[in-house]
């Protein structure tokens, strides 16, 4: 196990799901398969170098993102959990595509979370010559290990990517391309990694003063229903009647603006009715919905539309799933999902 003079007190626990950051072309196919934790520590010889007691737990076989579910989830948290008088930190090495649920969805389920947990992957396999990974990889371990007068400098969960630290639920994968993979337009990187690791700690969330709980309970029975010009209303009635529907996500116009339409109206109405929460997120990457501010809006305030105000769609997916798994009341439950919970949002 890597140590040094200096480090070795930090003890970090890295958990591999998968994702591109583990695999390898096969030459044969052209297509990727994934590797395992042994491999990716043989491509950088740099981890036993920074001196870090650690230890890793594999997921086997690996998991591609795309499958990535609640499920999973729960046991992150669980291996966390059970992890967390051990560890000074945690990474997670993780898909890039739904990183940012995964991410969102950790913050809520780790109540008074006092340590970091830091997801990172790459765009590149670790087996190809230039690849982000390497970079990605040792930078998450040192932010994981980074502690001021004995606590952890970044007591939250993070997504490291590009040189970027950024606060989980307030982060979104834009570009499937770049090295530079994901931004947070409503919030301030949390540091920014060059020839130091610059903190920025006006923006990192608070140690807690009570001790870590961990929430296993979630409830995916949402649905999306996304405006666009011309929606037709067998559109709209086909996702507000899903069987068993607890809550939806639109993804409205601009500051939260949709149709002002008759009948747009009376089936969010009958939608409201029947017990559904409908919660109001920006189809824009940043900004914030205001509902009330053009009259487009004001009839969706007016019937009891929840306002999303500047949460990112990972955030809401993952606080809906987790609101609704905590059998709250519905008025209780709307009450919460506008209040900022984890620094998932900014109320105007």
């Amino acid at each position: 196990m890597p140590k040094s003079s200096s480090r070795s007190s930090v003890k970090l626990l890295i958990i591999y799901t998968g994702g591109t950051v583990g695999m390898v072309y096969d030459n044969a196919t052209g297509t990727l398969h994934p590797i395992g934790f042994k491999a990716i520590r043989e491509n950088i010889p740099e981890i036993a170098r920074l001196g870090f007691e650690y230890q890793v737990h594999a997921f086997n076989p690996p998991l591609d993102s795309s499958n990535m579910s609640p499920d999973v989830w729960v046991e992150l948290s669980s291996i966390i959990e059970k992890n967390y008088d051990i560890y000074d930190g945690f990474v997670i090495l993780h898909g890039s595509d739904t990183m940012a649920f995964t991410a969102s969805a950790l913050s809520f389920m780790l109540e008074n979370l006092g340590k970091p947990v830091v997801l990172t992957g790459s765009q590149l396999p670790i087996g190809e010559i230039r690849n982000d990974a390497k970079e990605n990889i040792i930078t998450a371990l040192e932010i994981a290990a980074a502690r001021e007068k004995g606590r952890a400098l970044v007591p939250e969960v993070c997504i490291y990517f590009d040189f970027q630290l950024f606060r989980g639920n307030r982060s979104k994968k834009y570009n499937a391309e770049k090295f530079e993979a994901f931004y947070s337009m409503n919030y301030p990187p949390l540091a920014e990694a060059g020839i130091e690791i610059k903190y920025k700690k006006p923006f990192i969330l608070k140690h807690p003063e009570k001790p870590l709980l961990v929430h296993r309970k979630l409830d995916p029975h949402i649905a999306v229903l996304k405006i666009f010009p011309g929606i037709p209303q067998e559109v709209v009635d086909a996702v507000l009647n899903i069987p068993g529907l607890k809550a939806v996500i639109m993804e409205t116009f601009g500051s939260g603006n949709a149709p002002t339409a008759g009948w747009f109206i009376e089936s969010l109405k009958n939608a409201i009715r029947k017990g559904i929460t409908i919660l109001d997120v920006t189809q824009c990457d940043g900004g914030a919905v205001e509902l009330g501010r053009y009259e487009t809006s004001a009839l969706l305030k007016e019937i009891g539309v929840v306002s999303g105000h500047d949460m990112t769609f990972e955030a809401a997916v993952a606080k809906l799933m987790f609101l609704l798994g905590q059998k709250i009341s519905r008025k209780e439950l709307e009450r919460q999902i506008e209040t900022p919970l984890r620094g998932e949002l900014t109320r105007g």
